[in-house]
């Protein structure tokens, strides 16, 4: 539940932030979702440098993951999902949403935004970065 209420916080934030000016440093990298696992998960996702150094997941209006339990949102290299860099549990199944990213992951170090089953283990969706 407070993931949500961060999401929400954060979506007002850049919607706000488009009326009165930046609320980020700018996209450091972006992708778009194919499915994993027999799963569909479509979208855009971009990763935002924030103002104040943080980073942030965001999923485009386009978002959709065909469901499944627990799905969360993170970041992996070449494959590997990393459970350290878990940004919190998906809000909806569609459209945007924000997620922080743990303070202390160099974003630098990952190439792949996912969606993952935390009860499964598995890829839901993964998004290449470029």
């Amino acid at each position: 539940m407070l993931n949500l209420i961060k999401s929400i916080a954060l979506t007002v934030a850049i919607v706000i932030g488009f009326a009165t000016g930046p609320v980020s440093a700018g996209t450091v990298a972006s992708g778009t979702f194919t499915g994993a696992s027999d799963h569909i998960t479509t979208g855009a996702v971009d990763v935002i440098k924030n103002a104040d150094g943080s980073h942030t997941i965001v999923l485009g209006d386009d978002f959709s993951l065909d469901g499944a339990p627990d799905p969360r949102v993170g970041l992996g290299t070449n494959g590997q999902y990393d459970s350290k860099t878990d940004s919190g549990l998906l809000g909806s199944l569609t459209g945007a949403q924000s997620f922080i990213i743990p303070a202390g992951v160099d974003v630098s170090a990952f190439n792949e935004v996912y969606i993952w089953c935390k009860k499964f283990s598995v890829p839901l969706g993964i998004a290449k970065l470029k």
